[in-house]
């Protein structure tokens, strides 16, 4: 399914914001009924963050692996259900169905995961095993690296790799055998975990889309420095000899802030990518398809131009903008695969050569409704200066939700809003939903906060502070009947979804 070029709508709500008993949202029942409840309110996208193992700060944007999954997202009811896992006690009074409580949720999941893993280990029938073996040899181009990866990093506590014993930072052969001898099971947990994974996006992906949704992912454009991708291959990025990065990533001062964003991840080395044929990107695409529809790739500038600081540079006010990869890469990984159901993020700084690039590769870019009301009628992010090949959105996961961006926006701004929609604060949420609706965007988009109409204390994330971010999560008693119909309502009156919402013949 690509919805790229037709019009539709969906939801912006990340896996970890499900409903679920276990502490956070995962691929379980809840996903399965989300799915349901989108196609009941006539969306046929649903798009999330990031599925890769989190970061610091538990971002999905800092993750150990550009491939793997994130381990927690396997729901435990399948594993239950298979006899791999008994059905486990929770903690005294349950998880907070609110939101992720991370430092107490991680350590419960894992130790679940790890008694299901010896549960197949111990029951599972010839079928399962061989499926096992058959999913790991067909992913052994990235599985192999990022199970010995957190193998050998288990029992240290998490020690980034350059801190590892020299022979395993530097991957001698003799050294990495020994690695895979010595931790064998917890190689082999790991890549019992990822293949969950797998076999579980896979049947939610095939369950939407047989419910006429699509799945919408996200790809970061970086990689973190205490990653399996930079062990795996240090020569793909600027590290000196002691695998410390010469020069990482981020952007320069503006307006938001007069630092700028020093974000720290290691820089491509584009050269060494080219004389590769971008393989490594190749792959990394090729996954990213394999578990969605479409997918947004953040950061987007970053391939016409990226930013480079120096690595001792302790903010962002020191570094030069350097030419990126440009449409080589991207005709590179279009020869391997084919057309590239691609969203382009594009916004913050950007020049006339990002909109080039954008172009000449026919990928849609992104825009922002709240962004609209900070000057006069002609701004880019107001709906009468979008075109067809773009998708609009109320805001995103980094911005304040449209009920909380009303309560704190200028009193300029707010008149203009509540002109322009027109609406007041109770209603600004299905006003903005409208206006997205009504546009000739072939995409809107939605995050669930605002779709339930909820204030600032929801919001998903706030760029630039490290903690107590990515924790949101719903309940299904916070969706009541009125919710649904309306955003049907707005669906089908706008051409997103069926008439027949709205009561009337096709």
């Amino acid at each position: 399914m690509n919805p790229l070029h037709q019009r539709s709508s969906g939801v912006l709500l990340h896996i970890t914001s499900l409903p679920g008993p276990h502490g956070m949202g995962d691929f379980g029942p809840a996903a399965h009924h989300f799915v349901d409840w989108l196609a009941s309110a006539g969306q046929t996208l649903w798009q999330l963050l990031p599925t890769t193992p989190i970061g610091p700060g538990d971002s999905p944007y800092q993750g150990v692996s550009a491939f793997a999954g994130s381990q927690w997202m396997v729901a435990l009811e399948p594993l239950i259900a298979k006899g791999w896992l008994a059905a486990p006690d929770l903690p005294g009074g349950g998880f907070d169905p609110l939101h992720v409580h991370y430092g107490d949720v991680l350590p419960w999941r894992e130790q679940q995961l790890r008694t299901a893993a010896a549960g197949f280990a111990a029951l599972a029938t010839p079928t399962d095993r061989l499926a096992f073996t058959r999913w790991c040899q067909a992913q052994s181009d990235w599985l192999d690296d990022y199970a010995l990866f957190m193998a050998i990093r288990s029992p240290l506590q998490g020690q980034p790799w350059w801190e590892w014993d020299p022979a395993l930072a530097r991957r001698e052969p003799a050294a990495l055998a020994r690695a895979r001898e010595d931790h064998g099971d917890e190689f082999n947990f790991w890549r019992f975990v990822q293949w969950q994974f797998d076999v579980q996006a896979a049947e939610l992906k095939a369950y939407a889309n047989s419910k006429g949704v699509a799945i919408m992912g996200d790809l970061p454009i970086f990689v973190a420095h205490d990653s399996a991708d930079c062990w795996a291959r240090p020569d793909l990025y600027y590290l000196d000899e002691h695998f410390q990065p010469t020069v990482v990533a981020g952007v320069p001062p503006d307006d938001l802030g007069p630092l700028g964003q020093r974000w720290g991840n290691p820089l491509y080395r584009w050269d060494r990518m080219a004389a590769e044929d971008y393989a490594w990107w190749t792959a990394r695409v090729r996954r990213a398809l394999s578990q969605a529809d479409v997918f947004r790739i953040d950061h987007f500038r970053g391939f016409a131009g990226y930013y480079e600081i120096p690595a001792s540079s302790p903010d962002a006010k020191t570094g030069r903008w350097l030419p990126g990869p440009g449409k080589a890469l991207f005709d590179a990984i279009e020869k391997a695969l084919g057309q590239l159901p691609i969203v382009a993020e594009d916004l913050g700084f950007i020049t006339e050569d990002v909109h080039e690039l954008r172009l000449a590769c026919g990928f849609p870019g992104m825009k922002i409704l709240q962004f609209g009301f900070g000057a006069d009628g002609q701004h880019e992010f107001l709906p009468q200066m979008w075109s067809r090949e773009c998708v609009a959105y109320t805001g995103t996961h980094d911005n304040d939700t449209v009920r909380g961006w009303w309560l704190n926006a200028s009193p300029r701004e707010r008149a203009f809003a509540g002109a322009y929609l027109p609406c007041n604060e109770h209603d600004v949420h299905w006003a903005m939903i409208r206006a997205c609706c009504n546009s000739v965007a072939n995409m809107a988009v939605f995050p669930m906060q605002d779709v339930l109409g909820l204030g600032s204390a929801h919001r998903m994330n706030v760029p630039g502070v490290l903690g107590g971010n990515w924790g949101w999560r719903f309940t299904w008693e916070m969706v009541d009947s009125e919710t649904t119909r309306v955003l049907g309502l707005i669906s089908a009156a706008s051409g997103r979804a069926p008439l027949a919402l709205m009561g009337l013949p096709g």
